[in-house]
């Protein structure tokens, strides 16, 4: 019973995963592409940790912590793109720009 709920759980993650890659593609603004491409990492995440728990085991846990940090850093630095044109500053004044 427990086995099967967690298959169900897959499959309905890798629908939720198809659905953003939609978005992500036709997307119709920049901030949509954006949060369609943090929530598949985020799914892709809960996808990780149902396969641990399917294969009763803690192996692939580190590759959660690395997806979650690699998922936070590229969201943030997609959003200080979005707001800015820059993702790294270059120094000076608002006036020097």
């Amino acid at each position: 019973m427990v086995l099967a709920l967690m298959t169900a759980s897959l499959a309905i993650l890798s629908l939720a995963i198809l659905g953003c890659l939609y978005r992500l593609i036709k997307g119709p603004t920049r901030p949509d592409r954006v949060a369609a491409l943090d929530t598949i990492g985020i799914n892709l995440l809960a996808m990780i940790a149902v396969i641990c728990m399917q294969l009763r085991t803690q192996d692939f846990i580190e590759i959660v912590l690395v997806i979650g940090i690699l998922t936070f850093i590229g969201t943030t630095a997609l959003a200080r793109y979005i707001e800015r044109d820059a993702v790294i500053d270059t120094g000076g004044d608002e006036l020097d720009r």
